[in-house]
């Protein structure tokens, strides 16, 4: 009985004959605003300019120990009530320590490490905190940081380029690469739109998305191939829609399967995983967005010498 559930959740979408391909120069226009956006976004993190974290912008790290544990919430509030708004907290609940990252232009305004101390020791003086350490990271160390996150990105997509191309055929590994490129960047384009932090744990989660579309692609692609062999007569267009329509039901059911997850943290998962979260819910709709949208039709067009040739 378990196993007919689960074939008949998977068949909720079947039979279907969508023309995908019919849309793509409209979705080809998206995707290239959205890829601006991040380009734009790209250029400004490596100038500065954007809404940075701690890690790239600079800034300094109090790590306070506590008697016993204090919750990250309840640090946050007094915190923001000191006049703090750009910091970061980890927690390291087994050690009773918490690590507090400031920006450096919140120095002005009274961000350094005795006045953390003295808010610590106003709000949490049951608790008895002490300064474990300080540490300040200078923008030279920020500046590294930004072109070392940026470098990992594109090193594992060209990496990404030459898997799929060694998999399959070039032709594939193009149309895998270009959409990969394309989610990492609407997404890093909308954090810049938004104004949201641009940190580590975004640098994380566009590593996470770069991985999910991949995935998501590879399984599109393989069916693809295998209906390249199959429908002979067929051209290069009818295979592409017939291959999305049969992994159709597959694409759905995966990602509302993730993204069941994703919302979770987004909403139960606190203010630390909130940036995380939202940016993986973003990815996940984009990267299955991509995959039909935008790595099928690049590999159309690549092969349009062969669409025509069996069309003739």
């Amino acid at each position: 009985m378990g196993n007919e559930e689960v074939e008949h959740m998977i068949e909720l979408i079947k039979n279907t004959k969508i023309d995908f391909m019919s849309y793509r120069k409209i979705a080809l226009i998206a995707s290239a605003i959205l890829s601006l956006l991040g380009i734009v976004a790209i250029i400004q993190i490596g100038l500065g300019n954007a809404n940075l974290g701690v890690d790239f912008a600079g800034g300094t790290a109090v790590q306070i120990k506590f008697h016993t544990n204090v919750p990250l919430h309840d640090v946050r509030v007094a915190l923001e009530k000191a006049g703090l708004k750009d910091f970061d907290l980890q927690d390291l609940p087994t050690e009773n320590k918490v690590l507090i990252r400031v920006k450096k232009q919140e120095e002005k305004i009274g961000a350094s490490a005795e006045i953390i101390t003295n808010v610590m020791n106003q709000s949490f003086a049951d608790k008895k905190p002490v300064i474990d350490s300080i540490t300040e990271i200078g923008p030279k160390v920020g500046a590294r940081l930004r072109t070392d996150a940026l470098m990992a990105i594109a090193v594992s997509i060209v990496c990404l380029l030459i898997y799929v191309g060694w998999r399959f055929q070039f032709k594939f590994g193009v149309g895998a690469t270009i959409a990969t490129f394309h989610d990492v960047l609407a997404v890093l384009g909308i954090f810049y739109v938004l104004n949201k932090e641009i940190n580590l744990i975004l640098l994380t989660a566009l590593l996470t998305i770069a991985g999910y579309s991949l995935t998501d692609t590879v399984v599109i692609f393989d069916r693809i191939r295998e209906n390249m062999k199959k429908l002979i007569r067929e051209n290069m267009v009818g295979i592409i829609n017939i291959s999305l329509n049969e992994v159709l039901s597959r694409t759905i059911v995966t990602t509302l399967t993730v993204l069941l997850s994703a919302l979770s943290l987004f909403f139960f998962g606190g203010e630390v995983l909130h940036d995380f979260s939202f940016a993986i819910i973003l990815g996940l709709i984009i990267g299955t967005y991509s995959s039909i949208f935008v790595a099928s039709p690049i590999v159309l067009m690549i092969s349009k010498g062969n669409i025509k040739k069996k069309t003739k």
